[in-house]
Parts: C-alpha cells; sequence; structure tokens
C-alpha cells in the first residue's frame, strides 16, 4: 500500500463511510494523476442502502492532491521543514435524482446548510445549486420520451493538514476530522431522501 498522507485521508474518509453505513457506488471510484500538471484527484461516490439502482440519493466526493502541496509535503518529509502546511482541495455533490417533477432549488436546499460542520480548521462552503433534466426513451415499445429530472448541491473547501498528521500513524487527527465529515454526509442525505419527492422506479427491482 502506498504510504502518503493523501491516501491516508482517503483511508480516514472511508473508514468514516463505513462507520455511517454508507454504501459504496460500484465503478464509481476514481484515482487520477494529470501527466502534465502533476495533480491528483481521488473521486468516488457513496449512498444509502437500499437505494436501488441508480440511488434516489448520491453523494460524490472529489479529493485534489495539487502540485503545490506535493512539493510541500517532499519538502517536509526529506528536509523536515514545513513553510506551507499542504492542502486537500475538497468537493461534496450532493444529488437527488429519479425525480418525477422538477424541483425546486428552495425546498431541496432548506434542510441543508450553508456549510458544513467544522473539518480541522476550515468549513465547505455551499456554493449553488443545479438541476438538471433529462429524456429517457424505452426504445422496446417505442413509447415517447418523458423527462427525468435531478438536483445537484455543491459544497467546496479545503483542508489544511496540520504537522501531526503528516507521520503516518502519528495521530489520529485524520480519523476525527474525516469522521465529522462522513457522519454530517450520511445525515444530509437521509434529510434529502426525507424530502417527500416522487421519484421514478430504479433500475434494479431489488429496491427496498
Amino acid at each position: 500500500m502506498l504510504d502518503h498522507v493523501f491516501t491516508d485521508a482517503i483511508g480516514a474518509l472511508r473508514d468514516a463511510f463505513e462507520g455511517a453505513f454508507l454504501e459504496r457506488q460500484a465503478f464509481e471510484e476514481h484515482f487520477q494523476i494529470d501527466v502534465l500538471l502533476g495533480d491528483i484527484t481521488w473521486e468516488t461516490s457513496y449512498g444509502l442502502p437500499g437505494e436501488g439502482q441508480p440511488p434516489r440519493v448520491v453523494a460524490h466526493i472529489t479529493f485534489d492532491w495539487p502540485t503545490w502541496s506535493q512539493t510541500a509535503y517532499r519538502r517536509w518529509y526529506v528536509e523536515e521543514m514545513l513553510e506551507e502546511q499542504p492542502t486537500i482541495e475538497m468537493e461534496i455533490v450532493f444529488r437527488v435524482q429519479r425525480l418525477v417533477e422538477q424541483p425546486d432549488p428552495t425546498h431541496v436546499q432548506s434542510v441543508l446548510p450553508d456549510s458544513s460542520p467544522l473539518i480541522g480548521n476550515e468549513r465547505l462552503e455551499r456554493a449553488g445549486a443545479t438541476v438538471e433534466i433529462g429524456y429517457l426513451n424505452d426504445t422496446d415499445s417505442g413509447a415517447p420520451l418523458h423527462p427525468d429530472y435531478a438536483i445537484e448541491i455543491t459544497y467546496e473547501g479545503l483542508y489544511e493538514l496540520a504537522e501531526e498528521t503528516l507521520a503516518d500513524g502519528a495521530s489520529k487527527l485524520l480519523d476525527e476530522h474525516f469522521g465529522t465529515l462522513g457522519s454530517w454526509i450520511a445525515t444530509a442525505l437521509v434529510k434529502l431522501g426525507d424530502l417527500g419527492l416522487n421519484f421514478l422506479p430504479a433500475d434494479d427491482p431489488d429496491e427496498q
């Protein structure tokens, strides 16, 4: 396993999601490296158990590890000098999908706060809402197109890594901070699922 503070953060968030009984979405996890700029990006998606496929509500999480953070981390690792705190850029997108009717963004956002709980020294701030309209066609029956609505609420922010978290296993701060993030995401998904919106049936017939 790669020994790196960025993968430590990923592991801490995964543990938090498991502790909150969230369900990872199959084939929705990606670990990418920008070969030109050197930035590293990790993306994953989690939903509530028993939602079917696709789930009614889901959270898409993106962690970015920019090149300058890697430079600062390497300087600390090699020279034990921390002139600038390495930072993980975070984006959380809450998505409500399979909607029968176009949602009211004000109604959906009413159950979500303007910012996340404190994660380390920072909070994620709500950036806005996006409503999406798709049209599905039953090619077998030749039925006309019908709309399928979704809404996304985005939060953005930074997580600065304290020096004590840079050493692998040196502290439990990552577990504490990302444990808070995991429980907040789980609570937000439950609130979104309880809004009383009308949903189309899941493609997966095993939805409970």
